[in-house]
This record gives structure tokens, sequence and C-alpha cells, in this order.
């Protein structure tokens, strides 16, 4: 039933999305603007799959396996045979809109459409659809390969079809727990770990410990594997900052107010791993420097 699998989005997100997917033995269809685009995009998972037999996690043999399942084109059209299809693109409501308008219109009625949104309306995006029945929100949290839990976001007429084709995929094929959210702004994870992230940029703000303090404190103390810190380096710096700015829009609490520090280092365009560059330093695999 799941055999073929399109990813909509080459960035970040889409890379983990794929690279976990053909792990578990899918055939992706990667696609993007630009084949430049995507070719980075399968260099970089190459990257990823590199650090994963460095670490004894998977073999030479496997890692060709994985990169030979992952087929990319710059165009939507191809992604006609697939079962499923995610869209992983920039949290843009038009630019998803324009994605879902077009996807809708090449691929078959009675295969499921999802987008990986941490804080956009399902039910805004199904709208411009002639099937908004078969619109759901799968929120992969990064690394997808590593994160066993994804969060099913039903739209105001997503089908109950939908939704339960949707968890057999996740917990059946992907082996992954599937948490249901009703519809809200940041879901459960993006709202939590944006909030503390938040409150780590004021600490820092307020000069009650230094960075590497706040993260040692919060890795140590409740065994998180990245401090808040960190976390928002690996999320993008400009990605938790255009998150927050949606929730404080949506929500008018103050709670949600991203720190002006958070601000300026996005001005400054130091986004963290991305960039090489945010409260920490990174080399070009992504390690933290000392």
């Amino acid at each position: 039933m799941w055999r073929k699998i399109g990813v909509v989005g080459a960035g970040t997100m889409g890379q983990s999305i794929a690279e976990m997917l053909a792990a578990k033995g899918l055939d992706v269809h990667l696609t993007d603007y630009t084949a430049e685009r995507l070719q980075q995009a399968l260099l970089q998972i190459e990257t990823s799959l590199d650090r994963q037999i460095e670490r004894w996690a998977i073999t030479t043999a496997e890692k060709k396996l994985i990169l030979n399942r992952i087929h990319t084109e710059p165009s939507l059209s191809h992604l006609a045979e697939c079962d499923l299809v995610i869209e992983t693109i920039s949290e843009d409501l038009d630019s998803k809109k324009d994605v879902f308008r077009q996807l809708d219109a090449v691929i078959p009625a009675d295969r499921v459409l999802a987008s990986n949104t941490s804080t956009l309306s399902l039910t805004e995006l199904a709208s411009v659809t002639a099937h908004p029945e078969r619109v759901i929100g799968m929120h992969f949290v990064y690394p997808a390969f590593r994160i066993d839990v994804v969060e099913i976001i039903r739209g105001l007429q997503t089908s109950d079809e939908t939704f339960v084709r949707t968890k057999d995929f996740i917990e059946q094929v992907l082996a992954k727990k599937g948490v249901m959210v009703y519809e809200s702004p940041g879901f459960v994870t993006t709202r939590l770990i944006c909030l503390l992230i938040n409150e780590a940029l004021h600490l820092l703000q307020e000069g009650v410990a230094s960075a590497d303090d706040i993260d040692s404190a919060m890795r140590i103390g409740y065994q998180f594997e990245n401090g808040p810190l960190e976390m928002a380096d690996r999320f993008g710096l400009d990605s938790v900052l255009a998150a927050l700015e949606r929730m404080f829009r949506e929500y008018g609490e103050l709670k949600y107010r991203p720190s002006i520090l958070l601000k300026k280092k996005v001005r400054a365009g130091q986004l963290g791993v991305k960039t090489g560059s945010g409260f920490f330093s990174y080399d070009k695999d992504g390690d933290r420097l000392p």
C-alpha cells in the first residue's frame, strides 16, 4: 500500500524526512524548485549518512541502498504515482497554498496530501484544494530519523479515512508514535519548545547565565540531548523567530513575543547550524565547535 512517497521541499526538514523514509525501505521522490537545490540536498543527506557510518549506526552498503531509493526532479508532476506526498517547504502560507493547489491537480484524489507545517492552519491549506478531506498535518520533529514521535493534525474537513490511513503509515510503516493534535498554532511540540527557547533567550539577555551554562543546566539536569539554545541553532534561528511571531499574532499573549536577542541574531545572519554560527559555532558537518 505504501511504496512511493513524495517529499516537496529539499531544505533541512525535507532532507531529514527523505533520509528517514528511504532508510525505512520506501522509494522517495524528492522535489524542489531547482536541480541545484536538489543536488545540494543529496550532498547533505550523504554527509548525514557518512556521520552515521562513523558512529557504526549503518554500513556503507546500507548508505548506498538509502541513496539509491531517493529520486530527485525539480517538478511536482513526477509525484503523480506517489501513495502519499509530504510538503516540507518554508512556513509561508501563500507558498504552501500554491504547492497544495498544484499537488491537488496532479495527485489522484484517493492519495493523502500531508503538510509538515508546525504553525499554519491545515484547514486553510486544504481550502485551496478540490479534495480537502485528504489533507492532513504530519509534523515531524527534527531530526526525523532519530525522533520517534509525529504529530497528526486534522483540518476541519479531514476525513476519518485520511486520519486512519495516516496514523497507520506513521505507526506501522515508520514505527513512530502518532499523536493526534487538534488544529492550533504551534500544536504541542513547537508551542512548548519555542517557549522554552524564548525563556532561555531572556535568561541570556538578562545576564543570568552564559549560553553554555544555560544549555548545560538543562541538558544535564533534565537529560535533554541538546540544551535550548543549541536546539534553536539546529532548528534555525529564523525558523524559531517565524514560529514565535506567528504564535504571538495568533494568540496575542506576551509570552510568545520573541526575544530581541533572537531578532538581532537573525538580522545579523547568524541562523545557527545552517550558517555555521548562532549561539554556538559549528563546522560544515553541523558538529559543534569547542
